[in-house]
C-alpha cells in the first residue's frame, strides 16, 4: 500500500495523487516522503511528461505531518537526535526544493517542468508547505476549508520550507498572523492574502490547463530570479527594519520568552532574509531542529495535538457501550451557563428545550443564541439562514412535559444541593428510564446530588467552563454509582459539540477547581505576606499563566471566592488549610471590593470596568515587605501548588489517566501552555529535583507544598509520568 500514485493522462499531464491508506485525512511520512521523491523524479525524467498536477484522493488535500516521523529521524543517526533531526528536516527541504527547480538549468532557469498543486479541501501543515513549493496553487471553492500553517500553536513551527518561502513571498508583516498566530483562511480569503493564486469549481482541471499552457517566467520563483526583493524590505532596508524591531517585541509581548517556537521562527525568518534562499533554508532548518529538540515542544505537541486528539476520539470511552449520539437535550436554567449549553448544542445540530421558572428567563437565554449568531452574521461568520436554523431547535418554555422525549438533561441551576434535587425530581417525573440526567457544577459532589434521582447510574456531572462557546474543556465526573452507559453519553455529547472532554472521579472540586483554587489561594497567601502583587501579577505571566491569581480571583469574583471558603471550611472542620486566605477574602467582601463586577478588587476599574492597575487600597491594607522573594522562588510556589494537586489527584484516582490531567490543565485553566500541563511540568523538572524542590517550599512555607507519595517513590526510582504510567503515554 502506497501513500502516492502516479498517473499520466492523454495531454502529458502526470498526476500525483496523495492518498493515505486508512487516514480520514493525509499526513506526510518518511515512506510517503520518499515515494513523492521517486514520483517527481520519474515525471521530470519522462519526456512524454508536460507538467505536474499534485493532488488529493480525498476531499481534503492534506492535515501535516505525521509526527511519527519526528520519532524517526532522531534515531536516524544512531546517538545524535539533533543530527538525526536535521538531515531528516533538509531532506524533506531537498525534496520539496527539487519540486520548486523542476528540472530547470541552473544557471538559465529554463527548460523545467511545470507542476501545480490542486487542494481539493483543507491543507495544514506540510499540506500547505508542498503547495507552497510548486509553480501554482489551485484550491476548491469551498469556504468550510481551511488553509493555513497552525504549527505554532502545537509549539513548533513550520519547518518544511513554509516559514522561508512564506515570508520571501509575502513579505515579513504580511506573514506574521499566518506563521506567529496560526492563522486559517478558507480559500478565497487565502487567495486574497496570497498565500494561494486561484479558486476554483473544479482545482484538478484548471491546474491541468495551466501546466499545458505554462511558460518558462511563469514557473521560476520570484526569489530564484536576479534582483528579488523581499515585499516590505529585509532587515537592511528602513522598511524592513522597522518590521522586524516590531515583530520582536510584539513576540516578546505576547509570548513572555517562554514559547521557544515563536523566538525559533522570527530568528530563522531575520537571518534567513539575510541569505540566498538555499542557505535560508538550511537556517530554517536548524532552528527548527533547536525547536524539535526543546523538551518544551515535545510536551506541547504530546498535549495540545496527540493527547488532546486522542481524547476527542473516544480514549477514556468505555468499552461495549453502543453509539450514544444525543438527539434531544433538555436544560435546565436559562442563565448564562444554560445559555451557552442551548447555544452550542443547538449548533451542532441537537434539538434543545430550554426550561427557565419564568418564561422571559426562558427567551432571554434563547436570546443569547440570537445575539451569537447576530454577531457571526456581521463577521460573515454565519448567515441569516444559518441563524433561523439554529434558533429552531431551541424551545423556551417552563413547561417540564417538554423534556419527555429528551435522552439527556443537563441541569444548570443554582449550586443549592436542595435547589438542584427538586430539579432532579421534577425531570424524573416526566422523563423515560433511559434518559441521562447531568448536573453542572463545578463544586458539589456528584454522589451526594445523585441521592435525589431514581436512577443514581443514570446521574453524572458535566462541568463546563464560562463562557461556554469559547471554551474547549468539558469535565465529565463520575460519581460513586455513575454506569457506563452515561458515561459514553456524556463523551459522546462532548464530541457531538466539538469539545475536549476529561473523565475524573467524584471528589471535591473534582480535578480542574481542585488544582485552580490553590493556585489563587497561593496569590492571595503571598498579598497578605507583603509580597509585592505586582511582583505576584509579573511572575505568573512570565511562567506562561493567561492571567495572574489576583486578576483571576477578580474576574471570577470574591463573593464567590468567599462562598466556596465557607462551604470547604464547614465540610473540612479542623483540617481546613486556608484560613489566612479567608483573612484578606473575607475583608475585601466586607469592603465591597467584589471584583471586576463591582469595580473593585485586588484591581481598581473605571466605570466600564477596564482595569486600571493594582489597588492602592490593597496595598495599604497589606503594605509590600521590605524584603522580596525571587522571581523564580514566586514562579515556583504559584507552579508547584498547582502540580502537586494534580499529582494528588492521580494518587486519589481522581485523575484516571495522565493525558487527561495535562490537556485538561491547560485548556481549562490555562496552565502553562508551553509545559504541556503540571504532569509534564514536573518531568520536565525530573522527579529527583521536583522532590527536593517540594522539601524545601515545604520548609519554607508549609505542608500544602508536601512531597506526594508517588513522586517520592518516582524520585527514589528514577521515573517519570510519561515513563511509570507507560500504558497511557503507548497510547499517545
Amino acid at each position: 500500500m502506497t501513500d502516492f500514485t502516479s498517473a499520466t493522462d492523454a495531454d502529458g499531464v502526470a498526476v500525483i495523487t496523495w492518498d493515505v491508506p486508512g487516514k480520514s485525512m493525509n499526513v506526510l511520512s518518511l515512506e510517503g516522503l520518499e515515494e513523492l521523491d521517486g514520483l517527481v523524479d520519474a515525471a521530470l525524467a519522462d519526456e512524454a511528461v508536460k507538467g505536474i498536477v499534485i493532488t488529493s484522493g480525498k476531499d481534503t488535500f492534506a492535515g501535516g505531518m505525521d509526527l511519527n516521523i519526528i520519532a524517526k529521524m532522531k534515531d536516524m543517526v544512531g546517538d545524535d537526535p539533533a543530527k538525526g533531526l536535521f538531515e531528516g528536516v533538509m531532506r524533506m527541504h531537498g525534496v520539496l526544493r527539487k519540486i520548486e527547480r523542476a528540472g530547470m538549468d541552473a544557471k538559465t532557469n529554463k527548460g523545467g517542468k511545470p507542476i501545480a498543486a490542486a487542494l481539493p479541501g483543507t491543507a495544514l501543515g506540510i499540506g500547505l508547505e508542498l503547495p507552497l513549493a510548486t509553480h501554482r496553487i489551485f484550491a476548491a471553492d469551498n469556504p468550510q476549508a481551511k488553509i493555513g500553517l497552525p504549527e505554532i500553536m502545537v509549539g513548533i513551527f513550520p519547518g518544511a520550507g513554509g516559514t522561508t518561502r512564506l515570508v520571501r513571498k509575502m513579505g515579513a508583516m504580511a506573514a506574521s498572523p499566518f506563521l506567529l498566530e496560526g492563522k486559517l483562511s478558507a480559500p478565497a480569503k487565502a487567495k486574497s492574502a496570497g498565500i494561494i493564486d486561484e479558486v476554483v469549481e473544479d482545482p484538478l482541471a484548471a491546474a491541468k490547463a495551466w501546466v499545458l499552457n505554462a511558460k518558462d517566467t511563469d514557473i521560476l520563483k520570484p526569489w530564484d530570479a536576479k534582483g528579488y526583493k523581499m515585499p516590505g524590505g529585509a532587515p537592511y532596508h528602513p522598511a524592513g527594519f522597522m518590521t522586524f524591531v516590531g515583530a520582536s517585541a510584539m513576540v516578546n509581548g505576547k509570548t513572555k520568552g517562554v514559547y521557544p517556537a515563536a523566538k525559533a521562527l522570527l530568528s530563522a525568518v531575520y537571518e534567513g532574509s539575510l541569505v540566498p534562499f538555499d542557505t535560508a533554508l538550511k537556517i530554517e532548518a536548524r532552528w527548527f531542529t533547536n525547536v524539535l529538540m526543546n523538551p518544551s515542544s515535545g510536551a506541547m505537541i504530546r498535549s495540545l495535538f496527540i493527547n488532546k486528539e486522542a481524547l476527542e476520539k473516544g480514549a477514556v470511552r468505555p468499552e461495549g457501550v453502543p453509539d450514544q449520539r444525543v438527539k434531544k437535550v433538555g436544560v435546565l436554567g436559562a442563565g448564562m451557563m444554560g445559555a451557552g449549553i442551548a447555544l452550542v448544542s443547538a449548533q451542532a445540530g441537537i434539538e434543545v428545550v430550554l426550561i427557565d421558572q419564568k418564561q422571559e428567563a426562558a427567551d432571554r437565554g434563547k436570546a443569547y443564541t440570537e445575539s451569537f449568531m447576530d454577531k457571526g452574521i456581521a463577521k460573515k461568520k454565519a448567515t441569516p439562514e444559518k441563524k433561523e436554523e439554529v434558533l429552531g431547535r431551541i424551545t423556551a418554555t417552563t413547561d417540564y412535559s417538554a423534556l419527555a422525549d429528551a435522552d439527556l438533561i443537563i441541569e444548570a441551576v443554582f449550586e443549592d444541593p436542595k435547589v438542584k434535587a427538586e430539579v432532579t425530581k421534577a425531570v424524573d417525573a416526566v422523563t423515560s428510564d433511559d434518559c441521562i440526567f447531568a448536573t453542572n457544577t463545578s463544586t458539589l459532589p456528584i454522589s451526594e446530588l445523585a441521592k435525589a434521582s431514581k436512577n443514581p447510574e443514570q446521574f453524572i456531572g458535566i462541568h463546563f467552563f464560562s463562557p461556554v462557546e469559547k471554551m474547549m474543556l468539558v469535565e465529565i465526573i463520575r460519581g460513586k454509582e455513575t454506569g457506563d452507559r452515561a458515561v459514553a453519553k456524556a463523551l459522546d455529547y462532548v464530541r457531538q459539540i466539538r469539545k475536549t472532554p476529561i473523565v475524573v472521579n467524584d471528589a471535591r472540586f473534582f480535578y480542574a477547581n481542585r488544582c485552580i483554587i490553590p493556585y489563587i489561594n497561593e496569590g492571595i497567601r503571598m498579598v497578605k505576606e507583603g509580597v509585592s502583587p505586582a511582583l505576584i501579577e509579573n511572575a505568573a505571566k512570565l511562567v506562561g499563566m493567561p492571567l495572574g491569581p489576583l486578576q483571576l480571583v477578580d474576574e471570577t469574583s470574591i463573593d464567590l471566592g468567599a462562598k466556596i471558603a465557607r462551604a470547604t471550611r464547614a465540610a473540612m472542620g479542623d483540617a481546613y488549610p486556608d484560613g489566612e486566605v479567608d483573612e484578606v477574602i473575607f475583608w475585601m467582601e466586607e469592603q465591597g471590593r467584589l471584583g471586576r463586577k463591582a469595580k473593585a478588587g485586588f484591581y481598581d476599574y473605571d466605570e466600564s470596568g477596564k482595569r486600571q492597575g493594582l489597588s492602592e487600597t490593597v496595598k495599604a491594607k497589606y503594605p509590600e515587605a521590605e524584603d522580596q522573594p525571587s522571581l523564580t522562588d514566586v514562579q515556583h510556589r504559584l507552579l508547584f501548588v498547582q502540580s502537586l494537586e494534580a499529582v494528588r489527584a492521580l494518587e486519589d484516582g481522581v485523575l484516571m489517566d495522565i493525558r487527561e490531567g495535562d490537556v485538561g490543565a491547560i485548556l481549562g485553566w490555562g496552565f502553562a501552555p508551553w509545559s504541556g500541563g503540571p504532569l509534564s511540568w514536573l518531568d520536565m523538572l525530573g522527579a529527583a529535583y521536583a522532590a527536593e524542590r517540594c522539601d524545601g517550599l515545604e520548609e519554607a512555607y508549609g505542608p500544602r507544598f508536601h512531597c506526594p507519595d508517588l513522586l517520592r517513590d518516582m524520585a527514589s526510582k528514577g521515573q517519570s509520568f510519561y515513563g511509570r504510567f507507560g500504558t497511557q503515554a503507548d497510547a499517545a
